[in-house]
């Protein structure tokens, strides 16, 4: 009779767990993600809805930090470095915590972006960035908390929060520009000597064109002010299996030389038993 009522009870227990009632959250969570000129920008945050309640002044005290949404802290993630209220946030995440007023609110980006709302104990050293901007007036109530990434521009964009009848818009500066810039030097520079030496050891690799294989590693070696003993052992080779022996010891001798400054046994020991093949030992 006992392991019957065992059994049973552990059936009404797996009974009980699977049968858990899933229900709509009154405060749905939303993801945004957008790209602004070249920068990935994610933001999630929870949508409260009116429901009747007046929100600014009452739910939402004036002049008191703000979650900023509902449940978690509101997280807003840039891949770049941007700049808010003319202070620098770097690429990373950060919680958004506002301060509503009548006319204008604060706004905070805060370091410590794992918070379940508001932190318990508010540190001032984490607020990265802050900003006080104008609230304005709409004419119809927006009953669900929304933010959304207003006036794109290839290097700015507005962070919009609209929720009853007030609007504010969060300006962002992005470093576009210096980013496109750095990209134009770099392509109209040319191949890195990294291109160069990659491309030439592929070449040597896949059996290709041994003689293109030299052309890119000599263009690699003299665009290297300090070339390592691993790029010269490659130029061995590649002068090897072109033809030009002479061009080979000589690239090894220095890799050698090189490899026994760094203490590396393992490049001593391939150039070695290299020019050993080579006549030069």
């Amino acid at each position: 009779m006992k392991k019957i009522i065992l059994l049973f009870s552990a059936l009404m227990l797996t009974v009980s767990i699977q049968a858990q009632i899933q229900a709509p959250q009154p405060s749905p969570f939303q993801k945004i993600e957008q790209k602004v000129g070249l920068t990935d920008v994610t933001l999630e945050y929870s949508r409260p809805s009116m429901k009747g309640r007046t929100i600014f002044g009452s739910l939402v005290p004036y002049d008191a930090i703000w979650r900023t949404g509902a449940n978690a802290n509101t997280k807003i993630t840039f891949s770049d470095d941007v700049e808010v209220g003319g202070k620098t946030l770097k690429a990373g995440s950060y919680a958004i915590y506002t301060k509503p007023g009548t006319s204008s609110w604060e706004v905070y980006f805060y370091s410590d972006s794992n918070n379940g709302g508001t932190p318990k104990n508010w540190d001032d050293s984490k607020v990265a960035a802050q900003t006080t901007v104008q609230a304005y007036p709409l004419p119809m109530n927006i009953e669900t908390f929304t933010m959304s990434f207003d006036d794109l521009k290839n290097d700015s964009a507005v962070l919009g929060l609209m929720w009853e009848k007030t609007y504010v818009g969060v300006p962002i500066k992005f470093e576009t520009d210096k980013s496109v810039s750095a990209s134009i030097d770099r392509t109209m520079a040319g191949p890195s000597a990294d291109d160069y030496y990659t491309a030439a050891v592929y070449y040597l690799e896949a059996g290709k064109d041994i003689n293109q294989a030299k052309t890119w590693i000599d263009k690699s070696i003299e665009m290297n002010k300090d070339p390592m003993f691993w790029q010269l052992r490659q130029k061995s080779l590649i002068y090897a299996k072109s033809g030009d022996k002479k061009g080979a010891i000589e690239a090894a001798k220095k890799s050698l030389e090189l490899a026994k400054a760094a203490g590396n046994k393992d490049y001593i020991a391939l150039n070695e038993k290299s020019l050993k093949e080579w006549g030069a030992m």
